[in-house]
């Protein structure tokens, strides 16, 4: 497997756990892979972008502007954010939940309309997926990420057993079950035409 993917969204959502469960696919079928967090107030819910580059020899960790196969965002004004990173013809799969940032919480912007429109005009393929939902039919909200990477997974055709394996390497045992179960959610997720 050889692909840039830049992983964005805000505080909270899991973009370090995502990455490090590609990290483990990578690894599981003998890729290199060099992981980088780049973040502002993630802890106050500002934005997060976590950089994953897979290939046979990964010499920089950082996936630069126009560079990257897919864009994975956890929440949709996050994914229109970095869209300037996406390589022509380049793939954004993008979770339709919206998290209002402090300037329109305060009313200073509005969020904008539309936005999986836009980043249909401005990507080769869009997989929209409502990862907050299925997260919640799950009763666990904390997995959002893990959807998302099941989403991604067979968006790029790697074998349910092979990402599932990289979870099972990557969360703690007493929380695998669960997020086994968003996984498969996200594998098996169809998006509404």
């Amino acid at each position: 497997m050889k692909s840039n993917i830049l992983i964005v969204g805000v505080g909270g959502q899991g973009t370090l756990l995502a990455s490090r469960i590609l990290g483990a696919l990578a690894e599981g079928e003998g890729s290199d892979c060099k992981l980088s967090e780049v973040h502002g107030m993630s802890q106050r819910g500002g934005s997060v972008v976590t950089h994953v580059k897979i290939a046979p020899e990964v010499t920089s960790p950082i996936v630069g502007l126009g560079d990257a196969d897919i864009i994975l965002a956890f929440e949709e004004l996050e994914a229109l954010r970095y869209t300037d990173f996406l390589k022509k013809g380049g793939t954004v799969v993008v979770n339709t939940q919206q998290i209002l940032p402090m300037p329109v919480i305060t009313g200073a912007r509005k969020y904008p309309e539309n936005i999986i429109g836009e980043l249909k005009a401005r990507a080769g393929k869009v997989i929209a997926v409502d990862a907050a939902a299925v997260a919640e039919e799950i009763g666990n909200l904390k997995t959002v990420n893990v959807v998302m990477i099941g989403a991604l997974a067979r968006s790029l055709g790697v074998p349910f057993e092979a990402i599932d394996a990289a979870l099972k390497a990557t969360v703690k045992p007493k929380l695998y079950e669960v997020n086994r179960v968003a996984l498969e959610r996200g594998y098996a997720y169809e998006e509404e035409k």
